[in-house]
């Protein structure tokens, strides 16, 4: 895909990005957190920076809710709010901004419009 500049979204994403390049050591020492880890901890700090996404955390979360069922059935309260937790990143982790919507339904006009169409699939485009 490709903005009416030619540029691509990615590449927009690129241009935008802020603070530190990605593998730079320098912030790591003058970090908010930083300042409060040890050795240890501030490297394991640098591979979190690393991590785009949230599937592992989402993973993570379904094994400690099966732990927890296992170790504790009675607490149904703490189910429902690791089980809570769970959905609102599975929905975060799925949604997409408006702006990848109206894309996203450009993009799916201009493929009907430019293939259904000569191909005689009318019926599809409204």
């Amino acid at each position: 895909m490709s903005s009416s500049t030619g540029c691509s979204k990615r590449r927009l994403m690129k241009m935008v990005r802020r603070g530190v390049p990605k593998g730079n050591r320098d912030g790591r020492k003058h970090s908010f957190y930083g300042q409060a880890l040890d050795e240890a901890k501030k490297f394991q700090l640098e591979q979190a920076q690393g991590i785009e996404g949230i599937d592992e955390e989402i993973a993570i979360l379904r094994v400690k809710l099966r732990e927890l069922v296992e170790k504790q059935p009675d607490r149904l309260d703490l189910h429902l709010a690791a089980a809570s937790t769970i959905a609102r990143l599975v929905k975060t982790r799925y949604s997409i901004t408006k702006e990848q919507k109206k894309s996203l339904k450009e993009a799916v006009a201009r493929v009907l419009s430019e293939i259904a169409v000569p191909l005689g699939i009318k019926a599809l485009i409204r």
